[in-house]
């Protein structure tokens, strides 16, 4: 017999009732019937009840036992009594009496239990990481996500795609985001930067000739936290392509994107027809560019409504140039009490609060209420609600100035309605194609010109389109979102080094300096580059929907914290003088 097992804890059924069986795994339970005890045995595979009677020569040993302790058992499989049978485990007909026991790893006190549903705060889970990597739900998501990556490489393999590794060391390159700086022990005083992702060596892929890459690429990146991001690291689908517009890339992620939402989404609807929404419409229907299409509700402009009317904060408001006035239709929300909760909502969010009227029937047909609508007069409020197709019952919120002033706290407003008034379908998986994003942006305070998304994108319109107004500027630059998170981000990339010069030019940055940060790029650009793009897809975010979970570090095996900390490893860790010294560093203390 082997030294540790015959079969896994998931595998023994009626079939082996009579067998000698030898199963090694944790102590998930014990349980003491009147001097007969009743272990659950839990391995990576399953549960097997096992037991131990006075008459069993191991049972002075079984006494000693305690949750989590790993080891091994031979025994006796029995068939369990018909009213004992477990219908929810896969050897919920049997049991194995044990004849003897060794104790492979004993355990101390447990900090957190494995068993049960205990909440732990998010400290000690991380401190004991490998203790909450034995809980169901984590062993569950982080068998989901290697299933998922798996079925990723699978897929790309089959579309003709080849894998290929970039270098995790290398030089600095924007992304959007701070680079994690490597210092160099053979170039005293130079630093290495790990990659916030494959963007250059990809299409230095595409410029080598081969056609199709993909990666499941680690990136890095120093970001504050979020629920939805981890501070250091991260894993994408990464592919490239030559030759190729920007169908020409959706036509061959959606597939594949889409065919892991139908595998792994346990039996939730997933959206066939995903929309290609302008980032100019998705600000202003949704209040943010990556849009929850299961939420239904569609902001609107409604400034000529307000305009010279009885609401002096408004009419006044649309005096100044560059303002407007929203609205946030709210079905089912025609309620004082919702209102004034949506009013406080705002507030929250640090405006003076949400206009808003609401629509009832005091038995003597439809009628507006609300402050706005007393203001405004029944005619405005008429031609809005008919603007808005909303009847009895309904309501509408206002906000109004600059749209960069409100519009994030507008779109959070649009999900908060959506979901207390059951509008969203928590069912379903809704994608859209988010698309001609703006090259560029100007410092509110400034006015200093800096590219608002991936510098190496193609513009739209290319060298003509660069000749004009920076701002009017459109790239071709796509993401998608699905249940208003960005699972995915991409490009047509710029091939063509005099319009990335004239790029980077707009930009603020000189010929000298692209070619000083660049250089390996622009350089290969020169001697016959292929048209070519892409784009990279979050796979930790991916199996956070996938997994229903609302914080990206349940799908992560070892995530930092949210101050960048691994309180399991104690990093980050201060260094050692003579690693220093190596290195030719010296830390300055913090004041």
């Amino acid at each position: 017999m082997h030294a540790f097992r015959s079969q896994t804890c998931a595998e023994l059924t009626k079939a082996n009732v009579g067998d000698t069986v030898r199963l090694s795994g944790w102590v998930h339970r014990v349980r003491d019937h009147g001097g007969i005890l009743f272990i659950d045995l839990r391995d990576h595979y399953g549960i097997t009840q096992v037991l131990c009677d006075p008459d069993s020569p191991a049972f002075a040993d079984v006494e000693k036992v305690r949750s989590e302790w790993c080891i091994r058992i031979d025994g006796t499989v029995k068939a369990r009594d018909e009213s004992l049978i477990n219908p929810k485990l896969p050897t919920g007909e049997i049991e194995v009496f044990v004849r003897d026991i060794e104790v492979l790893g004993a355990s101390d006190e447990l900090p957190l239990m494995v068993f049960g549903d205990q909440e732990y705060p998010e400290e000690t889970r991380l401190k004991y990481r490998y203790l909450d990597l034995r809980r169901e739900k984590l062993q569950n998501n982080m068998i989901l996500r290697s299933n998922v990556v798996a079925s990723m490489r699978r897929r790309m393999w089959d579309k003709g795609f080849n894998e290929f590794q970039t270098p995790i060391i290398t030089a600095s390159s924007p992304e959007g985001a701070r680079d994690f700086l490597v210092p160099s022990r053979q170039h005293p005083g130079k630093f290495y930067a790990l990659p916030q992702a494959p963007q250059q060596f990809k299409q230095l892929i595409m410029v080598s000739g081969y056609d199709k890459y993909f990666q499941i690429a680690p990136c890095f990146r120093d970001e504050d936290p979020r629920a939805d991001r981890s501070p250091t690291d991260f894993y994408q689908l990464d592919l490239e392509m030559s030759f190729v517009e920007q169908q020409d890339v959706f036509d061959t992620i959606q597939p594949v994107v889409g065919g892991i939402f139908e595998e792994f989404g346990g039996g939730r609807k997933v959206d066939q027809d995903w929309p290609l929404i302008s980032y100019r419409d998705a600000a202003l229907w949704y209040g943010t560019d990556k849009p929850d299409l299961r939420n239904p509700i569609k902001m609107q402009v409604v400034s000529d409504h307000f305009r010279g009317s009885g609401f002096a904060i408004f009419a006044n408001l649309l005096e100044n140039e560059g303002t407007e006035i929203r609205a946030i239709p709210a079905p089912k929300g025609g309620s004082r009490k919702f209102c004034d909760r949506m009013n406080k909502f705002a507030q929250g969010e640090g405006l003076p609060g949400m206009g808003y009227i609401f629509w009832r029937d005091q038995g003597e047909g439809l009628e507006a209420a609300g402050p706005l609508a007393k203001n405004i007069g029944p005619e405005r409020t008429e031609a809005i609600r008919q603007q808005l197709g909303l009847g009895l019952g309904d309501a509408a919120f206002f906000l109004g100035g600059k749209p960069s002033a409100f519009e994030s706290v507008a779109g959070r407003a649009r999900t908060v309605i959506g979901d207390e008034l059951g509008l969203t379908d928590q069912d379903r998986f809704a994608f859209a194609w988010i698309v001609d994003f703006p090259m560029y942006e100007a410092d509110e305070e400034t006015g200093k010109i800096d590219f608002s998304h991936n510098p190496f994108s193609m513009p739209q319109g290319g060298m003509d389109a660069l000749n004009g107004d920076p701002l009017d500027v459109l790239g071709y630059q796509y993401d998608l979102a699905c249940n208003g998170y960005e699972l995915i981000s991409g490009a047509i990339r710029n091939h063509k080094p005099e319009i990335m010069f004239k790029a980077f030019e707009l930009a603020g940055y000189g010929n000298d300096e692209v070619e000083k940060r660049f250089g390996g790029m622009v350089n290969a650009f020169k001697y016959g580059a292929p048209p070519h793009g892409g784009c990279a897809a979050g796979i930790d975010r991916i199996v956070m929907l996938l997994a229903n979970e609302a914080n990206i570090r349940e799908v992560i095996m070892f995530p930092m914290n949210q101050r960048a900390e691994d309180l399991m490893m104690a990093a980050p860790s201060d260094p050692m003088n003579e690693q220093l010294r190596e290195l030719g560093l010296r830390v300055i203390p913090q004041e």
